[in-house]
């Protein structure tokens, strides 16, 4: 199985960028990791339903029909780190090819991607924006992979 991270648009500061990257090193010693980037879409109108239309196309594009789709969404479940972990392990036992967590736009998600979605997963009941997410999802994932595999960098 791959752990698939896709992000809607592309990642725009160096700081964050560099961030993502030292916890994705990390991750590939537990598992196979892969990170799509879509391309960003121009703003062609002031209508936010039509901006997320069209990410959407990108999004659902991006998929393959087996893919076990997880929405970063405010309106997600919110885990503890241990009760994280045991998701994770959960979602990882239902046998998909590929386990892929999805950013949004700066306007969410359009309607048909969270249909698509079996799960939405909220790592703050606070908004974050959908940069700064990246990297806070990342330390996540690994924490969660490094409590699976019982290492020692989560502390109770």
């Amino acid at each position: 199985m791959e752990i698939v991270f896709l992000l809607t648009g592309p990642t725009d500061q160096g700081p964050i960028l560099e961030l993502m990257e030292r916890y994705e090193q990390r991750l590939k010693h537990y598992h196979a990791y892969r990170r799509i980037e879509l391309r960003s879409v121009k703003k062609a109108s002031d209508d936010r339903a039509q901006l997320k239309g069209v990410e959407a196309k990108a999004q659902l594009a991006a998929l393959q029909p087996s893919d076990y789709l997880v929405l970063l969404d405010e309106k997600g479940a919110l885990y503890t780190s241990r009760t994280w972990s045991e998701q994770l392990q959960k979602w990882m036992n239902t046998g998909p090819k590929r386990l892929v967590f999805c950013v949004g736009g700066a306007f969410g998600f359009d309607a048909s991607v969270e249909a698509r979605a079996q799960s939405l997963l909220s790592l703050s009941p606070m908004t974050l924006s959908h940069q700064l997410i990246r990297p806070v999802f990342l330390e996540q994932l690994y924490r969660g992979l490094s409590l699976l595999k019982g290492e020692p960098y989560h502390h109770d």
